[in-house]
C-alpha cells in the first residue's frame, strides 16, 4: 500500500470514530459543547435585601448551587415590582435554565412568571407563592404553622389574656394571610384581645415603629405586640422603649435575626420563631440543578395558587426562647454565643 494512501485510510478512520462519538450523545449535550460550558443557568430574582435573612438565603442558595457545577445569577429589585419585573424578562433574554423568585409582589408578577414559563425556563417560587402563574414548585416553610408558634409563645407569656397589637408585613405577600390565619386560630379562646393592627408595605421597618405609637396613642394598656418578622420587631421594640414598656411587654417575631435573639436573652422579646434557612435554601439549589438537568422532582403536598395546584415543599419552623436558644440557634451555627449572649451573661450549661 502506498504511503499516500496509508493516510488517507487513517484520516477516514479517525472522522469514523469522531461521528460515532457524536451518535451518542443528544443535540443539547452537542450544543453545550459547541458553546463550551455545561453548567445549568440558575436566575435568582430577591425581593430585596432589607430583611436580614436574604442575605444568608443568597450565600447559602449560591454556594451548594456552585458545588453542583451550577451557575448562579442573584438579581435584586430593591422592593420594587417593576423592576423584579424587569429582571424576570432579564432572565428570560439570558435563556436561563431555571429561575428561582422571592416576590415582591405574588399577584403583580404573575404575567411576567407565566412568560418565563412559557419561554421554558422551570420556575422555583422561593418561600412565598406566586398566584395565577403554575409555577413548578413551591418552597417554603410551613406558614400557618409559624403564625401558631407566635400565638403559642404569647398565650404562655400572657395566660390571663390582655389587649395585643398585630404589627404585619404588606398584603401582597401571600405569607401575611397564612402567618394571621395560625396566629390567629393559636390565640382563639385565650382572653387576647387584638386591639390595633396594621400592615407594613415593603416591609419597611419604620412603619412599623409608627404604627406601634400611633396603636398607643389609642390604647396604652396592652400585653403584647405580634410583629410578621424581627425585622419589624427591631422598630417596635424601639417604640416600646421610648414609652419604657420594653420589657413589660410580651414581643414576638419570626427569622431569629441576631438582634432578637440577643433581645430574648435579655428579656425583653419573648421568642422569634426560627426557620432552618440553610435548609431551605440548601433544598431550593438541590432541586434547581435537578430541574436544570430536566430530572422529575416529587413533592408530598400542593398547594393551590388561586389557578392552579403547584407542587409544595413545606419546611417545619420551630420557636425559640431563652430555654432552647443554644440548641436551635448556637449549636446550629446560625448565631455564635458570643454574639448572642453581647450584652449578657451566658447561662453555665455545663453539669
Amino acid at each position: 500500500m502506498r504511503k499516500n494512501e496509508v493516510k488517507l485510510l487513517a484520516f477516514c478512520l479517525c472522522i469514523c470514530i469522531l461521528l460515532g462519538g457524536c451518535a451518542d450523545k443528544n443535540p443539547k449535550e452537542l450544543q453545550q459543547e459547541d458553546s463550551g460550558s455545561s453548567k445549568i443557568q440558575i436566575g435568582f430574582c430577591f425581593d430585596s435585601f432589607v430583611i436580614e435573612r436574604w442575605l444568608r438565603d443568597r450565600d447559602v442558595f449560591e454556594r451548594f448551587a456552585r458545588m453542583k457545577g451550577a451557575e448562579v445569577n442573584v438579581q435584586n429589585a430593591n422592593g420594587d415590582v417593576e423592576q423584579q419585573i424587569a429582571q424576570i424578562e432579564y432572565c428570560i433574554k439570558k435563556k436561563v435554565d431555571v429561575l428561582v423568585i422571592i416576590a415582591v409582589d405574588g399577584k403583580a408578577i404573575s404575567e411576567a412568571t407565566q412568560n418565563a414559563k412559557d419561554a421554558g425556563i422551570k420556575i422555583i417560587a422561593y418561600d412565598r407563592l406566586i398566584e395565577n402563574a403554575d409555577v413548578d414548585l413551591y418552597l417554603s416553610f410551613d406558614n400557618e404553622e409559624v403564625g401558631r408558634l407566635m400565638g403559642e409563645a404569647m398565650t404562655e407569656n400572657l395566660p390571663d389574656g390582655g389587649n395585643i397589637f398585630m404589627i404585619q408585613g404588606p398584603e401582597t405577600d401571600h405569607n401575611v394571610s397564612m402567618v394571621a390565619k395560625g396566629f390567629l386560630e393559636a390565640i382563639e379562646g385565650s382572653g387576647l384581645n387584638i386591639v390595633y393592627s396594621a400592615n407594613c408595605e415593603g416591609w419597611l421597618s419604620e412603619i412599623a415603629y409608627d404604627e406601634v405609637n400611633k396603636g398607643l396613642e389609642k390604647n396604652r394598656e396592652i400585653a403584647g405586640v405580634m410583629c410578621g418578622n424581627d425585622d419589624l420587631a427591631n422598630q417596635a421594640f424601639r417604640a416600646l422603649a421610648e414609652n419604657r414598656m420594653a420589657g413589660k411587654v410580651v414581643l414576638v417575631g419570626q427569622d431569629g435575626d441576631l438582634s432578637a435573639c440577643q433581645r430574648i436573652v435579655e428579656g425583653t422579646q419573648a421568642a422569634t420563631v426560627y426557620k432552618y434557612v440553610d435548609i431551605l435554601a440548601k433544598t431550593a439549589s438541590e432541586y434547581a440543578v435537578k430541574m436544570g438537568k430536566g430530572e422529575e422532582i416529587e413533592t408530598d403536598e400542593t398547594i393551590y395558587d388561586g389557578s392552579y395546584n403547584v407542587p409544595y415543599k413545606k419546611l417545619m419552623p420551630v420557636a425559640v426562647n431563652k430555654d432552647n436558644m443554644k440548641q436551635e440557634i448556637i449549636d446550629r451555627d446560625f448565631h455564635t454565643a458570643e454574639d448572642v449572649y453581647l450584652n449578657v451573661k451566658e447561662p453555665n450549661t455545663s453539669e
